[in-house]
């Protein structure tokens, strides 16, 4: 039986929505919201400042070098494998969430949303790394019905969300963002359903 399930997930695919689902059915911790608020505390930062900050990495920094050379492994804060160069916020809100989901495991089984958790957790044994996208048009109709109409079409907001997306994850894991080799699973939620999808995940974290 699996203990960690991670989630990463295409904007309007309802990735957060099946996880949360999935967290009930196991009766999991389910981390999205409240691993910002758990950030927040320990960093002093606001909730509304992490989640803006969360995806805002453009450019490539010297945090990556440091992490690949370290194997991913160790505390980053300081001894062994620590991160010794010179980071900017966005960085140092990284180290702190690497550290902080690094925790999670230890606290008891949990379903994690996003944050680059697949890759923190890559060499968890019992964690099982999930991707779930879907078409375009199915992703389209839920942002609409779930936020409401904008001034951008639902098209551009959602190449502009998955394009922070992919830039923050490939700064700071080196890898591609929904690339399938770097997960265990990848569901496609606009046809087999969010609820189905939940159910496959449950039942394959049982097995």
């Amino acid at each position: 039986m699996k203990k960690v399930i991670t989630i990463s997930r295409e904007f309007g695919s309802g990735g957060r929505t099946i996880g949360r689902e999935v967290a009930e059915q196991l009766g999991w911790a389910f981390y999205d919201r409240a691993l910002v608020e758990r950030l927040a505390k320990e960093s002093g930062y606001s909730e509304e400042f992490i989640e803006k900050r969360g995806e805002d990495a453009t450019t490539t920094s010297s945090f990556l070098f440091n992490l690949a050379r370290s194997g991913g492994t160790g505390n980053y804060g300081g001894g062994a494998g620590s991160y010794d160069g010179t980071p900017g916020l966005s960085d140092k809100l990284f180290v702190m969430e690497y550290n902080l989901i690094k925790r999670l495991p230890e606290e008891g089984p949990c379903v994690i949303v996003g944050r680059c958790s697949d890759y923190i957790l890559r060499d968890l044994p019992d964690a099982l790394h999930i991707f779930v996208f879907a078409d375009e048009s199915f992703k389209a109709d839920r942002i609409v019905r779930l936020y409401g109409e904008r001034d951008d079409a639902p098209a551009k907001r959602l190449e502009e969300k998955d394009k922070k997306r992919k830039v923050f994850y490939k700064n700071y894991t080196g890898r591609s963002w929904g690339r399938s080799q770097n997960y265990d699973l990848c569901l496609n939620s606009g046809k087999l359903g969010v609820e189905n999808c939940a159910g496959v995940i449950a039942h394959l974290a049982e097995l």
